[in-house]
């Protein structure tokens, strides 16, 4: 089986330089045009059976544009939705960096950010949204999962191995793509923080 991973094209919050998370803004104009790009790449190299999505916006707007280019369904998976990042969504930058400063030394993995979620327990959640997928959709050959930076990051980190206190860092742009294939016992990465689509 092959796992595309997928971030979203632009969304709005990217222009308003304010915190995401699970504030739910849809996608820019810029970022339809960057996932029709992604979706006219994935239609001639890949044969994609589903597309399963996170429910917010922005995700499902590009799970939508890429469904109708593959002519495949697209299911949603509430698990596969971005940090719940509490009192920070919709804030911005500047102005979480003097309501909310983090503590020194960051955040404790354990430790849930006021009104959302701990890294342990995101990174949990996802884990849970993984296996789920890999036992209801493992008889097809290849899945499009599309989801958030947050999300994919524990995504690849799972599927690599990596235990969350020994994690790589892939900071996932708009529209990036990495591809992972799964045989046997073996996992194959064919494509890392590829944007092609965009060159």
């Amino acid at each position: 089986m092959k796992l595309l991973l997928i971030r979203h094209g632009q969304s709005q919050a990217d222009i308003l330089e304010v915190h995401e998370g699970r504030v739910d803004f849809p996608l820019t104009d810029l970022g339809i045009e960057q996932v029709k790009k992604l979706a006219s790449f994935v239609a001639a190299h890949f044969q994609i059976d589903t597309i399963i999505a996170s429910p917010l916006q922005r995700a499902y707007q590009t799970a939508e544009i890429l469904s109708e280019q593959c002519r495949c369904e697209v299911a949603i998976e509430g698990d596969l939705m971005e940090y719940n990042n509490g009192v920070l969504a919709g804030v911005s930058r500047q102005e979480a960096l003097i309501k909310y400063p983090l503590p020194e030394g960051g955040r404790p993995l354990h430790i849930a950010i006021e009104g959302g979620e701990s890294q342990l327990q995101f990174r949990s959640r996802v884990e849970q949204a993984l296996y789920t997928i890999l036992h209801d959709y493992g008889h097809l050959q290849c899945i499009a999962l599309v989801a958030h930076g947050g999300t994919l990051l524990h995504l690849l980190n799972i599927l690599l191995g990596k235990t969350i206190e020994e994690q790589w860092l892939f900071h996932t742009g708009d529209t990036e793509l990495h591809v992972i294939e799964l045989r046997n016992e073996e996992k194959i990465v064919h494509y890392l923080n590829s944007q092609a689509h965009l060159a």
